[in-house]
């Protein structure tokens, strides 16, 4: 009988379960556990390793290319950083709002760090993000109109939430490019939140996208709830900074540089026009 109830569990792919059984009927046999309370330890250990599962593989759809967090995040080493506001917006309440957050300011000084720390924030309480590098983006738009794929795509970027746009800043774009961004944000627009990092204030948008109309649009959906962080600290890149390998890498022992922005904070309240 328990080479059978192994062989159904295996089918059933109850990972968890499987790797308690043999401990738990041994412990149930020793202690007279009633069966009741066997079949709740043995489907407790079976959700546990489900939730597991369900946790890496977000984290992998994630793509985030540097394993940051809010305990790894330099707070200490960024004084234009407000740590309670951020740790306040790791709580995820503006996800349930739909609201975007924009994070600005110079290079190396935390953009990409604080926006990856929100999407792990998200990832763990059961959210699907995506991470992705504003100039990839803009590329996998502009080459979904090379195959007629661009709804299939607008549809699956507009369910990420929230979706990391990082580096939108000096860009050579194409007038199609700038035409696929404006379609995403709008069809993100109320639905999910998006998370923008940018060394460009947002009147430098402007000569960035080269049509006034658009980016009127763009930033009016954008800052349509919003939540903008504008960063005056130092840079964080140096030999003291932690490691910021990849995620698929070992963590080597020697300091590396940081990735480009993994520190950051806000110098004024969040901006909520209605």
């Amino acid at each position: 009988m328990l080479d059978q109830l192994r062989a159904l569990i295996a089918q059933l792919r109850f990972h968890g379960m499987q790797a308690a059984l043999d401990a738990e009927i041994e412990r149930a046999e020793r202690d007279v556990v009633p069966a009741i309370e066997l079949l709740h330890r043995m489907l407790s250990e079976e959700a546990a390793s489900q939730r597991q599962r369900s946790l890496a593989y977000r984290l992998a759809q994630a793509q985030m290319p540097w394993n940051w967090s809010l305990e790894s995040f330099p707070f200490d080493r960024q004084p234009g950083v407000d740590k309670r506001q951020i740790q306040t917006l790791a709580g995820l309440e503006f996800l349930r709002r739909t609201d975007n957050v924009l994070l600005i300011g110079p290079p190396g000084t935390g953009k990409t760090g604080i926006a990856l720390a929100l999407l792990r924030e998200a990832c763990v309480n059961g959210y699907r993000g995506r991470f992705y590098n504003a100039q990839a983006l803009l590329d996998e738009l502009y080459a979904s109109l090379a195959d007629r794929s661009s709804l299939q795509l607008l549809r699956r970027l507009s369910r990420f939430q929230p979706l990391v746009i990082d580096e939108l800043s000096y860009l050579t774009l194409r007038p199609e490019q700038t035409d696929m961004f404006f379609r995403l944000i709008d069809q993100r627009y109320g639905r999910t939140s998006t998370i923008i990092t940018s060394n460009l204030d947002l009147p430098q948008w402007y000569d960035l996208f080269q049509r006034k109309p658009l980016v009127d649009a763009l930033l009016d959906r954008l800052q349509h709830h919003c939540v903008t962080i504008r960063i005056d600290g130092p840079s964080l890149r140096g030999p003291t900074a932690t490691p910021t390998t990849p995620a698929s890498q070992p963590r080597r022992t020697a300091p590396t540089k940081l990735p480009r922005d993994v520190g950051g904070g806000p110098n004024r309240k969040p901006h909520r026009s209605r």
